[in-house]
């Protein structure tokens, strides 16, 4: 399998001193003990993103050289549109991170305006697109209106800005995922069929070893069961030679909750990944673990929620990789990425096959694990899946990831609401 060629634009190690007649004076208007600053960073084509910024008070104080406030991801397109001349007021691309201090909004009717502490710029050059690790800035730099004034020094800004190839492996689906589609890689504009999807929503067979998995006997009810529950969907991940390389299945239904017709936070639905167990043939490891519910509001998202399983238990000593809000209506991306996730994981992240292990997910050799966008309700979602090469050591670790990206996928219908019951007098129970 060839990688695409990503880079990854990371600025960490974020810090603000103020020194001379700022530290002590109001002329500034800055009071770093009680005013929290932080700052926009900003780069064109790309979401503004936000970050925090440590005030440092004593010059003994040490930064934090592998913390990471924010990442960008771009691949060859986005160096092209950055490289290119813009408008005329911005001919060229940059790197902006615009310190405030303060907080946006209001508090108890009052309005709270943060004042702008200072900017910092770095334009992009050629050496971003030369595919090699660089440090791009890393030090302290004087920012605000006193950085050029004789005797005052005035605001501080430390910070790293780094480059880092990325390659990454692009796979989609060529149909929905009902429709068991096949799996293609993508390189440029070649398509190479990699993985089958084979999809069933059927209760498991009794000989079928997935069968082991399931904490409910068949009832023998299953008449009308969509209508009350969606349960016993399944997916397996069959590699060119026909043999199941990954699978995923629903163990706890999606049901509505209590008073409701939609699958709520307090019951979630649940889906267990699964690879082949290379000790015992014909059984079935778990890997991890996704939930999935209904967030109602102005505009209803999906929440998918994925655990990484340690040590192959199905429950206990889990770990939170992932929770994602995903737009009901429009669609969205799923992803695991240290950097973006609230709560980073510091643990490795097993591979599922015996090629070795993924590397940590620290914010030092983590970073962007996958990603998997889907479309919303109702549409043709056809879902396009990119993995980190270094967490893919062999197919095998990428086809985990093709039966996790399909649970997202299915969660997406698995979430929509319920019909409502009928009053007894109606013809019709539902």
């Amino acid at each position: 399998m060839d990688p695409q060629a990503f880079i990854r634009l990371s600025i960490g190690s974020l810090g603000l001193r103020l020194s001379g007649t700022t530290l002590t004076g109001t002329k500034s208007g800055i009071n770093a003990l009680s005013s929290p600053c932080v700052c926009e960073i900003r780069l064109r084509g790309f979401p503004v993103q936000t970050s925090s910024v440590p005030f440092i008070s004593s010059p003994e104080a040490t930064l934090d050289i592998h913390n990471v406030a924010s990442s960008f991801y771009l691949e060859e397109s986005d160096l092209k549109a950055l490289l290119e001349p813009g408008c005329f007021y911005a001919p060229h691309a940059c790197l902006e991170i615009v310190v405030f201090t303060g907080h946006k909004g209001g508090h108890c009717g009052v309005g709270i305006k943060r004042q702008q502490v200072g900017t910092f710029k770095l334009e992009v050059g050629p050496e971003w697109g030369d595919g090699k690790p660089v440090t791009l800035f890393n030090g302290w730099i004087g920012i605000g209106k006193n950085k050029q004034e004789s005797g005052k020094s005035g605001a501080e800004l430390h910070l790293r800005v780094k480059l880092d190839p990325d390659p990454r492996y692009v796979f989609q689906f060529e149909d929905k995922t009902k429709l068991s589609p096949q799996i293609v890689q993508l390189q440029g504009t070649i398509k190479q069929p990699i993985f089958s999807c084979k999809f069933s929503q059927d209760r498991v067979s009794p000989v079928d070893p997935l069968n082991n998995f399931w904490s409910n006997s068949v009832d023998g009810s299953e008449l009308d069961v969509e209508k009350r529950e969606r349960k016993g969907w399944k997916v397996k991940i069959h590699d060119l030679s026909g043999s199941a390389v990954a699978a995923a299945f629903i163990t706890t239904p999606f049901v509505p909750s209590t008073g409701c017709d939609w699958v709520a936070k307090s019951n979630p639905g649940a889906w267990l990944i699964v690879h082949p167990d290379v000790c015992r043939p014909g059984c079935w490891q778990p890997w991890g673990k996704l939930e999935a519910w209904r967030e109602r509001g102005i505009r209803d998202t999906i929440c998918c929620r994925f655990h990484l399983l340690s040590e192959g238990q199905e429950s206990g000593g889990d770990l939170l990789m992932s929770e994602i809000l995903i737009s009901a209506e429009k669609g969205g991306e799923f992803y695991i990425d240290t950097d973006r996730q609230v709560r980073a994981a510091a643990s490795p992240l097993p591979s599922p096959r015996s090629s070795g292990d993924f590397a940590s997910l620290s914010p030092v050799a983590g970073g962007f694990v996958m990603s998997c966008r889907v479309q919303g309700e109702g549409k043709c979602s056809k879902p396009l899946v990119q993995l980190a090469m270094r967490h893919v050591t062999c197919v095998e670790d990428a086809a985990i990831f093709m039966a996790l990206a399909a649970a997202v996928d299915l969660s997406i219908e698995a979430c929509r609401p319920f019909r409502r019951r009928l009053r007894r007098s109606s013809r019709h129970s539902w």
